[in-house]
């Protein structure tokens, strides 16, 4: 008979506390593990103890029962416990270890405070075997142990190395067979005049014909929305115009940009054409794909028709024609980092067209019309930057590494079992005390390794972040690398700048202050983090 789980419901899940699942029989082992601990000497290996549970319910293993479990497991491998990293509530499919609130803290900045990441069985710690596979490779870079209680995962034990081994062959051949099926089915449906993958282009919802294949049918709603914005483009109205109407009739999402909306009806897709991303000129549009005799491929009913898109098309370049070309990373630059003083929101470059040009302003969003809009954003990232190099120019650019200990200890453990040994020779009766000659020479001896072992800084015996200086300011980095380099530190760091727009009487200009807001702790901000899990998200 199937054995039946249940689920706790929401409120007991939300009211769940590990600290209210503590018995006091669990109380006491907890004390007596944590007094066979102390016992243990100073260089025992250190173990970090990763509990996580995605739902609780009455058959899963209590975070408590883990805790327990891990802690006997550590003193059985004369491990001390440093930490206890416990996500509750986590799915180890959606979210890998290294992006885990607590391991996650733990993997990417306090590596060095361990040696072991011990956890219950290996389901409790991944689901995926690339998200195991980057974590072994992880820690045999980093000079650390998984061991899992009730799987056979030990990275010193000779079945650990070979299941390592097994694992990462069978992890870089799935990745290579999935990028090839993905993308022999792309270049396979691009060809084919019935609609197979992918999501249908806005207009269009997927739809089963009369034979029950799938293809696409036009969206009712979607295409009234893109026949009136037609409508209103040909009688010279702006995208903007256009987008408050379309979000406040519920025809398109209140998410919808200018930028959206001109994208969506230049699509030729509206044609009922097969279309691709077209990546030249630095804008996200789309061209249509076309067969080996050079035509476009229909897979799908036309919403407009060929008069009716390049009409539409001629409309909207009208409006266009005085826009500035697209600037990779966007218009506004230092986004994220220029905030309005009164509102606290981003400041973004807007653009206001008229008979005498296209003009450019900085403006906030919830101040009414935007705040005074300041005039010539290139003058204020100008004088953003002369403000930043005066204060950050000279630091230095330091990265910071992960240095390991493991060279410097097995020296001090070289050098004193060397001392050992010349102690015990010198001890009256020993073997250097039998001629003048060799007592000197190995008092000589002694006395030079004793000299070796306290040159020896104690802090290169842990493993350890070192902040490296790379040989140039921030100065010379933002020189090479120009205000999008500026832009990203800035923002990473958590620099942030006021602008104030102040009216001035008969001068329609306002006049425009920036205040510089600096944390105390920038120095060490300003150190950059290398990503150990880049390459895995």
């Amino acid at each position: 008979m199937r054995t039946r789980t249940r689920k706790r419901s929401k409120d007991d899940q939300r009211q769940y506390s590990v600290e209210s699942e503590w018995s006091e029989a669990d109380l006491a082992l907890l004390e007596e593990l944590k007094q066979a601990e102390a016992l243990l000497p100073e260089d025992a290996p250190r173990a970090l103890l990763s509990v996580r549970l995605s739902v609780l319910t009455d058959e899963t293993t209590s975070p408590v029962r883990q805790e327990l479990d891990l802690r006997i497991l550590a003193r059985e491998r004369g491990c001390r416990v440093v930490g206890v990293a416990s996500d509750l509530n986590v799915s180890a499919t959606k979210v890998p270890p290294w992006k885990r609130k607590e391991l996650g803290e733990w993997l990417n900045n306090r590596s060095p405070e361990f040696d072991e990441l011990l956890f219950w069985k290996l389901d409790r710690f991944v689901r995926r075997l690339s998200d195991l596979s980057t974590m072994i490779e992880w820690s045999l870079k980093r000079g650390k142990n998984l061991v899992s209680k009730n799987d056979n995962l030990d990275l010193t034990t000779t079945a650990g190395k070979i299941m390592v081994t097994i694992i990462g062959g069978i992890a870089e051949i799935e990745a290579a067979n999935t990028s090839t099926r993905v993308t022999s089915l792309w270049d396979y449906a691009k060809t084919q005049e019935k609609w197979l993958i992918g999501k249908p282009p806005y207009g269009y919802v997927s739809g089963e014909d009369e034979s029950g294949k799938i293809t696409l049918v036009i969206d009712p709603d979607a295409a009234a929305a893109l026949h009136w914005a037609r409508r209103m483009a040909l009688r010279g109205r702006s995208a903007g115009f256009m987008v408050r109407c379309l979000k406040r009739s519920g025809l398109m999402s209140q998410g919808l940009t200018v930028a959206t909306l001109h994208r969506r009806l230049r699509n030729p897709a509206l044609l009922g054409y097969r279309v691709e991303e077209d990546g030249q000129g630095g804008q996200r549009r789309s061209k249509a794909v076309l067969d080996k005799g050079g035509r476009p491929i229909t897979i799908a009913p036309p919403i407009f028709t060929e008069e009716e898109f390049e009409t539409l098309g001629a409309a909207l370049d009208k409006r266009s024609k005085n826009q500035p070309p697209r600037r990779v990373g966007g218009l506004t630059q230092f986004l994220g980092v220029l905030v309005c003083a009164g509102c606290k929101t981003n400041m973004t470059v807007q653009l206001t067209n008229n008979k005498f040009g296209t003009y450019q302003y900085l403006r906030c969003r919830n101040c009414k019309s935007g705040g005074l809009g300041a005039p010539n954003p290139e003058q204020v990232y100008e004088r953003l930057v002369e403000d930043v190099l005066k204060v950050l120019g000279d630091f230095p650019v330091e990265v910071r590494q992960y240095a390991e200990g493991a060279k410097a200890r097995r020296e001090v453990k070289r050098l004193q079992d060397s001392i050992a040994l010349y102690m015990r020779e010198l001890e009256p009766g020993g073997r250097s005390t039998k001629t003048r000659f060799t007592k000197e020479q190995a008092e000589a001896t002694l006395d030079k390794l004793i000299g070796e072992l306290e040159a020896i800084d104690p802090e290169t015996v842990k493993d350890r972040w070192v902040d490296v200086h790379g040989g140039k300011t921030f100065r010379e980095h933002w020189q090479q690398g120009g205000m999008e380099a500026m832009s990203a530190d800035l923002y990473r760091v958590g620099i942030r700048c006021e602008v104030t727009r102040t009216k001035v009487p008969k001068v329609r200009a306002p006049k425009v202050h920036l205040r510089l807001l600096i944390p105390k702790n920038v120095r060490e901000r300003l150190v950059v983090r290398e990503n150990d899990f880049a390459e895995a998200f």
